[in-house]
């Protein structure tokens, strides 16, 4: 069951003046869960904020029905351990997606569709190969990688984060220069919990993922060893967006570990966290997927 509010209504983003209106016709988000998942509570709650319907789908139903995502227009891959993270991070989901779903995702991308994957759905993303998308990087012919944080341990914080004006990311438009200054610093935050985050790849793909506007995101500082900081990146058609912070964690000022210190001239904005859902929203409007 698709869930939103009344066609043709305005949806109220609670903790903000903002408001979306998409006419008649929302735009339907589909949350991808399965054993171990634990953060789609609020990846649907971030789509339905920005004015999507939304429905929760498992894995095993979606692989028996794939025709379910012919007319979506978002698609998400939740936080969370699934299965476990038994093997490695996001491999076993990954290696369904990969063999069952991969084509079909593909194919929903080509025609309009945006894909989010957070923390473990973006390990999920890079090996079942959605990401980076280079068209080869599937299997043992993948890139890029996400492995264990330099530290040896698990990290939960909240992190300084600096989204990269010149991506070609859909999810992430005008967020580089929404803020400035100190308030900047103060704003651009995002949670991280992460075990393996840490973004590796060679020198020729990293210049690769730069020259091609495809790093997205990158931490303020080094926080889990990865190169030039990367924390999030997309595919060459800015749709398909993967990242380890969680912007579903980050949909209030509220949510903020220093909210009473921000600045309240700034609360009648949107939060980074919820801009990144509503930019997608946004770019599906009006085009469809179906």
């Amino acid at each position: 069951m698709w869930l939103s509010s009344r066609f043709g209504c305005r949806l109220a983003c609670i903790g903000t003046q903002t408001a979306v209106a998409y006419g008649t016709q929302m735009p339907k988000a589909l949350v991808i869960r399965t054993a171990g998942t634990n953060c789609e509570q609020e990846m649907l709650r971030g789509f339905a904020l920005a004015g999507a319907e939304t429905q929760l789908v498992h894995l095993d139903a979606l692989i028996r029905d794939p025709s379910r995502l012919d007319g979506v227009e978002l698609v998400g891959l939740p936080g969370g351990f699934s299965y476990g993270d038994d093997v490695a991070s996001g491999r076993i989901m990954a290696m369904h997606i990969r063999r069952r779903l991969a084509d079909r995702l593909r194919s929903a991308v080509a025609r309009g569709t945006c894909i989010l994957g957070v923390c473990n759905g973006f390990q999920v993303l890079v090996q079942s190969g959605l990401l980076p998308g280079f068209g080869s990087d599937t299997g043992a012919g993948r890139v890029v990688g996400l492995g264990a944080n330099v530290s040896g341990r698990f990290q939960a914080r909240w992190v300084g984060v600096e989204f990269e004006p010149a991506s070609r990311c859909v999810w992430t438009k005008g967020l580089a220069e929404a803020w400035t200054g100190s308030e900047r610093r103060s704003v651009m935050q995002l949670p991280i919990a992460h075990g393996e985050g840490r973004f590796v790849a060679g020198p020729s793909v990293v210049e690769r993922l730069k020259s091609g506007g495809q790093v997205v995101l990158r931490t303020s500082v080094d926080v889990n060893g990865s190169v030039d900081r990367i924390a999030g990146i997309c595919d060459p058609t800015g749709r398909v967006f993967g990242l380890m912070p969680h912007p579903e964690r980050y949909l209030e000022w509220t949510r903020h570990p220093a909210w009473t210190a921000l600045e309240r001239g700034g609360f009648d904005r949107t939060t980074p966290g919820l801009r990144i859902f509503q930019n997608a929203v946004e770019s599906v409007s009006g085009v469809g997927a179906g």
